[in-house]
């Protein structure tokens, strides 16, 4: 990506952040599922911000994505959820992992806006071990029939594909080994339902699915057989860092609030910038920015490595750990940040009306999806430890 390409692109999600705002803003207020995210993305063409641009997309390498997530979520955990769906999660397991085939048919769509995209590994008992996951999958009439429930995966009601990890059905649990899928959503046999009942991120979808011996093409299998648990925990890595990019912009936009609204703000007969307390959590919302930017940054360039070079275990190994390190501290800066800001805007800081109670509201999930904190600690400490053996989950 050239610098002429990378300032396009950040002018573009700089117009689409202008062109969404006030329409987002309506639509968590009222609660409602906001379209214009997918509408607007499509219009401004960064569905396919780091799909590389022989197959529609924009060609970013890992920290420009990174960046422009920031930005988005400055707008809201619910858009860029939205582009960790569709993009983090949802074209880039095809991007690495697919074959020519699946590139050709999947990515440019997708980019263009005609094919929105999900990742399905979370079911209703297997959230951190996926490996205690049910879904099954079995060979029959020259076409695999998957079984099973998907739950909380963003964008899947409004998913054309979907990337489902699935069991031979065959196989018992012991030595059973995970395979990864691109399902299209289509027909009787895909059922989806939007889940509504969660204490924020209103506008952006949020579903559970479930296959009834839905039928998939052979030629939708992404890698060979049982190398589903290896390409989900790449696409994580992904998708982790894309969480950890949303965290950066929540503080970044608690940081510009507080900021303008303490100048105006009036208590005791100054500006209540002007108090010693309220300078307190200024200066730690910034710490918390500048720290998380640092951290994000890092993380972007590995991932970048390992993808220029996907055969490299140390690499890959690398950016996992970094990624886990941002994703963590991003993630848990954001929460604080907020809740500073909620501080400082008082009894307004209560209300959906204004940003940074909504940005509370929406941020305490990333602590939780992608990878829990606790996830997060164990990943880190075994790397610190010396490695594989000391994996506390094996």
């Amino acid at each position: 990506m050239t610098n002429e390409e990378r300032a396009k692109l950040m002018a573009d999600v700089e117009a689409y952040c202008q062109e969404l705002r006030p329409i987002e803003e309506l639509c968590y207020v009222e609660r409602k599922f906001n379209p214009a995210i997918a509408d607007l993305a499509k219009k401004h063409n960064i569905l396919g911000m780091p799909v590389p641009t022989k197959y529609g997309g924009r060609g970013a390498d890992s920290l420009t994505y990174a960046r422009s997530l920031a930005r988005i979520n400055r707008e809201g955990t619910g858009p860029r959820t939205f582009f960790s769906g569709q993009t983090s999660i949802g074209q880039y397991p095809i991007m690495r992992y697919g074959n020519e085939a699946q590139k050709q048919k999947y990515l440019p769509p997708s980019c263009r806006g005609e094919c929105t995209l999900a990742f399905g590994l979370t079911e209703p008992d297997a959230g951190s071990n996926p490996l205690e996951g049910t879904t099954t999958w079995r060979k029959e009439g020259g076409k695999y029939l998957i079984n099973g429930v998907k739950y909380l995966i963003s964008n899947g009601s409004i998913a054309d594909a979907v990337i489902v990890f699935a069991f031979d059905k065959e196989i018992g649990v012991k030595g059973r080994k995970m395979s990864a899928f691109i399902v299209e959503t289509g027909g009787a046999t895909f059922e989806k339902e939007a889940l509504h009942s969660k204490p924020g991120m209103y506008t952006a979808d949020t579903a559970m699915f479930q296959m009834n011996d839905h039928p998939v093409p052979p030629e939708n299998m992404l890698g060979e057989e049982g190398a589903g648990f290896r390409i989900a925990m790449g696409s994580l890595i992904s998708g982790r860092l894309s969480v950890a990019s949303g965290c950066l912009g929540v503080i970044e936009d608690c940081l510009i609030d507080v900021c303008e609204y303490s100048k105006m703000r009036m208590q005791h007969g100054k500006p209540i910038a002007k108090h010693q307390l309220v300078q307190d959590h200024i200066a730690m919302i910034e710490i918390m920015r500048a720290t998380a930017d640092a951290m994000i940054e890092r993380a972007a360039i590995a991932k970048e490595a390992s993808e220029q070079s996907p055969n490299d275990k140390a690499l890959l190994a690398e950016a996992d750990y970094k990624v886990a390190q941002a994703k963590f501290w991003a993630s848990n800066a954001a929460w604080q940040a907020a809740d500073r800001a909620v501080q400082v805007y008082g009894g307004r800081g209560w209300s959906e009306l204004y940003r940074p109670g909504r940005h509370l509201q929406d941020v305490r999930v990333c602590r939780i999806y992608e990878g829990t904190d606790e996830i997060m600690k164990l990943k880190i400490a075994s790397k610190v430890l010396g490695g594989k053996e000391w994996e506390a989950f094996k």
